[in-house]
């Protein structure tokens, strides 16, 4: 028993830390932004033992990119002078083409890379969900709504790729942040409309 915590020590803690996200992101709430700076810190060294380099990578773009969504959720700018909290909308359409395109180039690049400069053994997948995620986060700093398709998508490629990898608990997860992500998308959907009509 005292082996196994060893070894899967960090993975049952970010793992735990990521639950708590996943709620509070749900939940739409600010605190989800603190929970995210513990968990990418510790993700930093655990993705990096596992070998998925572009995970570990990413996970220093998710702490830049907490703390730009900390601000951006707390103290959200409205004609630059009032203040309000972010309001849940769609992705403005003239982003969706550019939004997808960039995915693919990001994901190309970081493929490369890969193959190229590491020992990755997922290069493929792991530059997949890098790339995805990339542009999630940004979406989720927003609010956009469609930021849970992205996430849905992420999800179930991590959840396959983590129990290949043998980090069992946060493939779980992973299964688990699935049926949220489906979940959070009603949640969001309803609380956008609801406002929607109070205008």
């Amino acid at each position: 028993m005292t082996e196994f915590f060893t070894a899967h020590w960090l993975d049952m803690l970010t793992t735990i830390l990521g639950l708590a996200y996943i709620i509070l992101e749900y939940r739409a709430s600010l605190w989800m932004w603190i929970v995210g700076f513990f968990m990418q810190a510790l993700g930093i060294v655990l993705y990096y033992q596992k070998g998925l380099y572009a995970d570990c990578a990413m996970e220093f773009y998710y702490i830049s990119m907490t703390i730009y969504g900390f601000w951006r959720w707390f103290r959200h700018p409205v004609a630059g002078k009032d203040t309000k909290p972010l309001q849940i909308t769609h992705i403005p359409r003239k982003l969706i083409l550019p939004w997808g395109a960039l995915t693919a180039v990001i994901w190309a690049v970081i493929y490369w890379l890969l193959v190229t400069f590491t020992n990755s053994t997922v290069p493929l997948a792991d530059s997949f969900t890098t790339a995805l995620s990339l542009v999630g986060i940004w979406a989720l700093a927003h609010k956009y709504l469609e930021q849970w398709f992205v996430w849905i998508a992420v999800d179930i490629v991590t959840c396959v790729l983590y129990f290949y990898k043998e980090i069992p608990f946060k493939a779980s997860l992973y299964a688990l942040y699935v049926i949220i992500a489906i979940l959070g998308f009603f949640k969001w959907r309803r609380e956008m409309e609801a406002k929607s009509k109070q205008k």
